[in-house]
């Protein structure tokens, strides 16, 4: 099965395939909607091609970057950066190299910090994300986190702001303060947001006072969300940015980008780990959450007004027809 009959939606955009940290000297492999690929650095940037030597099927992510070009751990064939095989070391200088002697190449960007990739070749715009270029943020960048569980679950837990008092108890939340008032959703050029919404925390600002802090929550694309939170007494930002990878039925990776305008006290690793901890409480709740397969019948399950962004998303699932993960 190929990507794009496994969800031709999702093949059609960009998917996050790691972190810019991780395309070093080395290609590494890497798997997206059952489609395993290759990605590998030049001087002129990054590639990503089908992890399959056409000679006699090694995987190119065994082999090296020479020269600028990808290298076949096998027999050393090896790849142009648009494909082409530019060496054969079996034939003879004078003898053409086959056309028929070409990797399978794919678009591939680096942007924020992470490299995406888009399988069909469509290349429609990349989700923007302001932060990157502003210079009053700090942006620290978060996962692979791997989930056994499809991505609109993952997506979906992380736009749910009903669970922060009771999962997140401590830390994002309190029981006793769980009520969540009403807000509307937004429709956008570039997504749907919802109004802010009021949350009760325990130490929002490290101050050790509780107190609101204001959340919202933006759908830029099916497996690209956002949310922001807003300090009102000390103007204090906090972004994230989610995007996840699927790699097959029931199994994704997850990555992040945190941004703030303020000084936060703690280090890129105490962040990470921060962030980390809070993903490990949320990880068993959407590992066995049944249907495994988000359902997009809002009749399917009982929901409340907390619930418009959840809602929303569902409803932009089922209006762009997005196939994985869904019922």
């Amino acid at each position: 099965m190929t990507a794009a009959s496994l969800d031709p939606v999702l093949a059609n955009d960009w998917i996050v395939a790691c972190r810019s940290s991780d395309l070093r000297d080395r290609p590494i492999p890497i798997v997206i909607l059952r489609e395993r690929l290759v990605l590998f650095r030049t001087e002129e940037g990054v590639h990503a091609f089908s992890d399959l030597c056409v000679h006699r099927g090694a995987a190119l992510s065994l082999g090296c970057v020479r020269e600028g070009r990808l290298v076949c751990p096998y027999h050393e064939w090896e790849y142009s950066t648009d494909g082409a095989c530019a060496k054969i070391p079996q034939l003879p200088a004078s003898q053409a190299i086959p056309l028929k002697a070409r990797a399978r190449t794919f678009a591939c960007v680096e942007r924020y910090g992470l490299v995406w990739v888009n399988l069909a070749g469509n290349e429609p715009p990349l989700v923007t994300y302001p932060e990157d270029d502003d210079s009053t943020f700090r942006n620290v960048i978060w996962g692979p986190q791997e989930v056994n569980a499809n991505p609109p679950r993952i997506v979906e837990n992380f736009l749910d702001v009903g669970h922060l008092a009771f999962i997140h108890q401590g830390y994002l939340g309190m029981p006793d303060h769980a009520e969540i008032g009403d807000y509307r959703m937004v429709e956008e050029e570039d997504g749907i947001r919802s109004e802010e919404i009021a949350v009760f925390q325990p130490d929002p600002d490290g101050s050790g006072q509780a107190k609101n802090v204001y959340y919202t929550y933006k759908i830029l694309r099916p497996l690209t969300v956002r949310f922001t939170k807003r300090d009102r007494e000390l103007g204090n930002l906090m972004t994230i940015l989610l995007t996840v990878r699927p790699v097959d039925e029931g199994k994704s990776v997850a990555y992040g980008i945190l941004s703030f305008n303020y000084d936060t006290g703690t280090t890129d690793e105490e962040i990470v780990e921060f962030q980390d901890m809070i993903f490990a409480q949320d990880k068993p709740i959407v590992e066995n959450q049944k249907p495994e397969n988000l359902p997009l019948d809002l009749q399917a399950e009982l929901s409340l007004r907390c619930d418009r962004v959840s809602i929303a998303y569902r409803q932009y699932l089922k209006k762009l027809g997005v196939a994985l993960g869904t019922a």
